[in-house]
């Protein structure tokens, strides 16, 4: 015990309770936490004459983590679920109920379990750092804050207050904390923090808990109340039209808040636990929890970055485009702290492209969020140019023009001879291969494939792109630079379209063959994202527009007939030709595509595809939301056979980050898992029958199914 929660009393009788799991960088709520904590519980109430107080901190730098996610990973009964969330719960009830005044000094990141260890204590004082994350974002793994952080959160702030933080995850600093209502005091360091706990301790020694006091009422009401009653009865349609039923997370933290706010303290303790249970032995939880918690610390741990290499910063950048996509590198390179170069054929293109940046900084600043000086630092660091001769000194260049090979390598070839021989050269491109792009440059060693997502600023993914002759000094360089942008990087093998390209290809492409298969148009938009996509194929093929999708499939043709090789057209192009050549929809940045954009509302369906694509088809609407996941999946799963992926987990987050592949799925392979192999095999068998050879399960899958393993 004494190596987990360290016990010391001082003369006037405070005890401080030092959390400090060892070997861990922080303190999670494990086995040994429990065990510790219950036997603490036990030396409190043995000595309690004893004791004028208690202060709760933490020997790391972080103050508690919460749950471990390893335990939760593992498959047990419902009941231990049960009784290991109560044996984390019950402790803090005891604490709370002591009769003593109990202070959390919150000396770092407190999320989840951590933040409800805090919220049992009667009094919080944090640090008054601004990087300090506080809250409960066990919803982002599609699990509930189970140690009474939904029962004391509700009891708190009130139902519709406490929403956005235990039912979105929403997170914050301790003054933003201090302004919500659940941080009463900050603290300017270590040692302020812990005598300002004394001193709170000294001043309040009958202190209790507002919900344990006589006549207490929950802020805002109970849900029986009027005015909260009319927007409860509404809140579930809202939270489904959110969620579109496929994350039950959401759905139960709802349901434990409005249960719970009707009985009294100790009944909606337990509501919480039953709650939790049943998201944590679902599947959901568990694809949510491989996914973004396992897989993504995998990546973030560098996992796929040579390890013999030395960690290195970039120093300054040089971008070739300032369109949306340079304009964007430009941005979030900027804000890393990293001088930028930006590039076009002339100034006032150039200064466009700064003009985003300047869009994004003042918003900021306008909302509070920006200094006016640090943005103003930011924009500085972003030089505009019409010559190459500005990329002296940049130690990596990346090349965001259009998809066209021949104009990329002009561009490069050009940027090259300006660099120093150690300097590293990364293409932009979406499709085409990096092996090719890298032939005009002497040093091939030095060229790789940094494809970022629009709109650069938001979306967290970066697909690195590894040719045939990039080196892994190469490849250990662009990984930390993503590291640097704060973006999540995932590395590839170089393929025309390499994984995400590819993946999302065979989305759209797949909504274009629904279409001239007759599925209405609303129809199909509408059960792509029943299934979970951010947006229908359509919407997304405008937003990339009709015109790229086209000239990529125009540049793999050439580059087949040059090789040649013989070229056969997807199943969908000739709806992209239709709408393209026959009615000049470009999509949405020339205002008509498969939607019309007028100026004055919302985006709507062109009325003419109806006319163009008769609703003729007798497709099930199962095979409809099945058909548009399987094919991602399966795409993926050839991906894995031919070497373009080289790890699940890179699958896996590459689909959820840079793709929007539905996160109730864990992603593209450990949807597969959660299909469960031979039901995937049996039913992408009975969709190749019905639709065509994709879908016919590879034969990494067959033989995964005869081995007896999953895509973990």
């Amino acid at each position: 015990m004494n190596h987990v929660i360290h016990y010391q009393q001082d003369a006037d009788k405070i005890v401080t309770l030092t959390l400090d799991i060892p070997g861990q960088a922080t303190n999670t709520m494990n086995a040994a936490y429990r065990e510790a904590m219950k036997n603490t519980i036990i030396r409190l109430e043995n000595n309690l004459d004893n004791i004028a107080g208690i202060i709760i901190t933490s020997a790391k730098e972080t103050f508690c983590a919460g749950g471990d996610l390893n335990e939760l990973s593992e498959q047990v009964a419902a009941s231990t679920f049960y009784q290991m969330v109560n044996d984390i719960k019950q402790p803090l009830r005891q604490l709370e109920t002591l009769g003593k005044p109990v202070v959390a000094a919150i000396n770092g990141a407190a999320l989840g379990g951590g933040f409800e260890l805090a919220l049992s204590a009667h009094y919080r004082i944090c640090l008054n750092q601004p990087s300090i994350q506080l809250g409960l974002p066990e919803v982002t793994l599609g699990l509930l804050p189970a140690a009474g952080g939904i029962t004391r959160m509700v009891r708190l702030l009130g139902i519709e207050a406490a929403l956005p933080y235990i039912q979105q995850g929403k997170k914050f600093n301790p003054q933003q904390g201090q302004q919500i209502g659940v941080i009463h005091e900050l603290a300017d360091s270590p040692v302020a923090l812990v005598n300002q706990a004394k001193s709170w301790i000294k001043a309040n020694p009958e202190a209790t808990q507002p919900w344990d006091k006589p006549g207490y009422k929950i802020p805002g009401g109970i849900p029986s109340s009027p005015q909260l009653a009319q927007k409860l009865m509404i809140a579930p349609a809202m939270l489904i039209a959110k969620t579109k039923g496929c994350l039950p997370a959401p759905e139960k933290i709802l349901c434990a808040a409005v249960e719970g706010a009707q009985v009294d303290f100790d009944t909606a303790y337990d509501i919480e636990s039953r709650h939790f249970v049943s998201l944590a032995t679902g599947s959901v939880a568990k694809n949510m929890i491989t996914a973004l918690w396992h897989q993504l610390n995998h990546i973030n741990s560098g996992q796929s970055r040579p390890q013999s290499i030395a960690t290195t910063k970039t120093e300054k950048v040089g971008i070739i485009g300032a369109g949306m996509m340079g304009a964007g590198i430009a941005y979030v390179t900027a804000k890393a702290g990293i001088p930028v170069v930006l590039k076009d054929i002339s100034i006032d293109k150039a200064e466009q492209g700064k003009d985003y940046s300047r869009r994004l900084l003042k918003k900021q600043v306008q909302q509070g969020r920006l200094s006016a000086e640090v943005a103003a630092n930011i924009l500085e660091k972003i030089q505009c140019t019409t010559v190459n001769t500005d990329f002296h000194g940049c130690d990596l260049v990346i090349e965001a023009v259009f998809e066209d090979r021949q104009l990329k390598a002009q561009v490069t070839q050009a940027a090259a001879q300006q660099l120093a021989t150690t300097a590293v050269i990364a293409s932009n491109t979406s499709t085409l291969p990096i092996t090719g792009l890298a032939q005009v440059i002497k040093q091939q060693q030095q060229f790789i494939g940094l494809h970022f997502f629009s709109p650069v600023d938001k979306m967290p993914l970066v697909e690195i792109i590894r040719g045939k002759q990039t080196s892994e000094t190469t490849l250990a360089k662009a990984f930390d630079f993503v590291k640097q942008l704060r973006k999540t990087p995932i590395v590839v093998n170089d393929s025309r379209g390499f994984f995400t390209s590819r993946v999302f290809g065979r989305y759209c492409l797949e909504g274009l063959a629904l279409l001239q298969e007759g599925v209405a148009p609303a129809l199909l938009e509408r059960e792509a994202v029943k299934a979970g996509m951010p947006v229908g194929p359509l919407a997304v093929i405008d937003e990339v527009s009709l015109r790229l999708i086209a000239r990529i499939r125009d540049q793999e043709k050439a580059d087949c007939e040059q090789a040649g090789i013989p070229f056969t057209p997807a199943t969908g192009y000739d709806v992209l030709d239709k709408l393209l050549i026959e009615y000049d929809r470009k999509g949405r940045a020339a205002g008509k595509g498969f939607y019309d954009y007028p100026q004055q509302g919302k985006k709507q369906l062109w009325p003419n595809l109806v006319q163009l694509f008769p609703n003729t088809t007798t497709v099930a609407k199962a095979d409809i939301a099945e058909r548009l996941l399987f094919i991602q999946s399966i795409e993926s799963l050839r991906c894995l056979e031919e070497s373009v992926l080289e790890s699940v987990a890179d699958a896996n987050i590459g689909s959820l980050f840079g793709l929007g592949f539905p996160v109730w799925t864990g992603g593209v392979l450990q949807y597969i898992n959660y299909y469960g192999l031979q039901a995937l095999i049996n039913r992408a068998t009975e969709l190749a029958e019905k639709y065509g050879e994709r879908f016919q399960p590879p034969a990494l899958l067959l033989d995964t199914y005869k081995t007896g393993n999953f895509f973990f």
